[in-house]
């Protein structure tokens, strides 16, 4: 079988740099430059996001059964990605590159080893940020994956087979990801992220695309949800210190933090919103992607959009105070699923069953609104299974399944919060007060919401009647309307969205979870 060498040939291979030394190579090969508090800062264009339809998986015996093949995990042939990664390593034969040993996984039962190799010095910066480098590292390190990154490496798509002179591709076989033709780091994240959410399901631990913060009475709490829900603002708590924000695995010990860092969505980043990522990101190593800044004074504008809207930092975790040490947490006593409902037709807070909460965290909604992307002028509805589509490798029903396991062993209670919009859709309603959300999400982790609770009727959601802090108009979205009959079309509208989104889970869900499906012929 054909493996990553123990060492990759190059001119010469600098291992396990520092973060300082890392800062000044880079800035000595002119892949960036130092901004006003030493943050290193870096232009990634063209590519300012990932590169999803040029990601591929090497169809193989070991690993193609698990695989839910579609439009999201591609299939490449074998001889595909041995004749490419030999190409790429021929490249990398004549150049310096980056190595850095480190691990993914806070919980060492079931944190995996690997070796990151980059042709750019701020990429190696960025891995060292983002996964976990103990101090003491074990004289004999033995990576079980390896990651080779050659960003400036373009292929040939007619020579190489692949889609773009961009490629993504993941070898569980030979156990390498290789990426190339791109460098926006965000890559190398993810794709290790795909790595768990392959290899933890075999394990009986659930991988979550996820924060997680935890009370001083040992509460944790899980928070699901995608870009712009609040998951970061919400499981940003100085009272609840943070377990990490983004990427985690559930066993049957508890909450583990997959990373040593943060990497944070900075455009339009407030001192007084967001004061620890702010702090983070005005630090000296701390990288910043495609920020602008001031070419004299290298300050930055975080409120512009001029190179893109994805604008990024990424620090170690330890940059942010109120950090739970070790990363790791007991099992949740709340699972929070969050969507910005620009429908303006979900409750701002309602109790899930374990069927519910499964049937939410396969659909995964939220919804886009006008001038967020070119093209949405009303609300849009999107729908990520499992609140992280595009990093799930086995088919959704798999991690529904062990989340609806562990809700049912540990007793967990689920609710849906809606931090999105009341009164009418965007444009008409107005957004859920941050205070007031805060106040339902406090209460439902502290156990302070009444067992009192009113069923609705459209999508089968036990809305409480009451939330300590909370007027009680709020709490009931159809009141909330000044035109009931709007209320209903447009409630109508969102279930059918729902009933045709899961369409595709029916043949193989259970029966609670199909019973608690949202079904539009309900709708009176």
């Amino acid at each position: 079988m054909l493996t990553v060498p123990d060492r990759l040939a190059a001119a010469n291979i600098w291992e396990n740099l520092s973060p300082s030394e890392l800062v000044e190579h880079a800035l000595r090969r002119g892949e960036g430059v130092l901004g006003a508090d030493g943050q290193l800062i870096v232009d990634t264009r063209p590519h300012t996001g990932r590169s999803p339809k040029d990601k591929f998986f090497v169809r193989e015996p070991g690993s193609q059964t698990h695989i839910d093949w579609g439009p999201v995990n591609q299939p490449i042939e074998e001889s595909i990605f041995d004749a490419l990664f030999e190409r790429v390593q021929a490249y990398l034969s004549e150049r310096d590159i980056y190595q850095l040993d480190c691990y993914v996984g806070a919980d060492d039962r079931y944190r995996l080893p690997i070796r990151v190799y980059t042709e750019l010095a701020w990429q190696s910066l960025f891995a060292r940020h983002l996964f976990i480098t103990p101090q003491q590292m074990p004289r004999e390190f033995t990576p079980e994956f390896t990651v080779v990154d050659a960003a400036l490496f373009a292929a040939d798509p007619v020579r190489d087979g692949t889609r773009t002179p961009t490629f993504i591709l993941v070898n569980f076989r030979r156990r390498i990801v290789l990426i190339g033709g791109t460098r926006y780091a965000g890559e190398i994240k993810k794709s290790v992220f795909t790595l768990m959410n392959y290899l933890l399901p075999l394990r009986g631990v659930l991988p979550m695309h996820c924060s997680a913060n935890v009370g001083r009475a040992g509460d944790l709490a899980i928070f699901f949800g995608l870009s712009g829900t609040g998951k970061t603002t919400l499981s940003s708590d100085s009272h609840r210190p943070l377990i990490g924000d983004d990427e985690h695995g559930w066993s049957e010990d508890g909450v583990f933090n997959f990373e040593g860092g943060c990497y944070a969505k900075v455009i339009r980043l407030s001192p007084i919103a967001e004061p620890e990522i702010w702090a983070a990101s005005h630090r000296y190593t701390t990288v910043l992607e495609n920020v602008v800044y001031d070419e004299s004074s290298r300050l930055l504008d975080v409120d512009s959009e001029a190179k893109t809207e994805n604008t990024r930092s990424a620090y170690p975790i330890e940059f942010i105070p109120n950090t739970v040490p070790g990363s790791t947490g007991p099992h949740p006593n709340v699972v929070l699923m969050l969507t910005a409902d620009a429908f303006g037709v979900l409750p701002p807070i309602s109790r899930l069953s374990r069927e519910q909460a499964m049937y939410h965290f396969l659909s995964g909604y939220t919804a886009k609104v006008a001038g967020t992307e070119r093209g949405v002028t009303e609300p849009e509805a999107t729908f990520s299974t499992c609140f992280g589509a595009p990093f799930m490798v086995h088919h959704p029903t798999v991690y529904a399944r062990l989340l609806g396991e562990k809700i049912a062993r540990h007793n967990v209670d689920c609710w849906l919060v809606n931090t999105g919009w009341t009164g009418g859709p965007y444009g008409i309603g107005k957004r859920m007060s941050i205070a007031h959300t805060r106040a339902m999400v406090n209460a439902a982790i502290e156990g302070r919401i009444p067992d009192r609770f009113e069923r609705e009727g459209v999508f089968g959601l036990d809305v409480p009647l009451e939330v300590p802090g909370v007027p009680a108009a709020v709490l009931n979205p159809r009141n909330a309307w000044s035109d009931p009959r709007a209320y209903d079309a447009q409630a109508a509208t969102l279930a059918q969205l729902f009933a045709d989104n899961f369409k595709r889970f029916e043949a193989q869900a259970s029966e609670g979870v199909l019973a608690a499906a949202i079904r539009p012929a309900s709708v009176e």
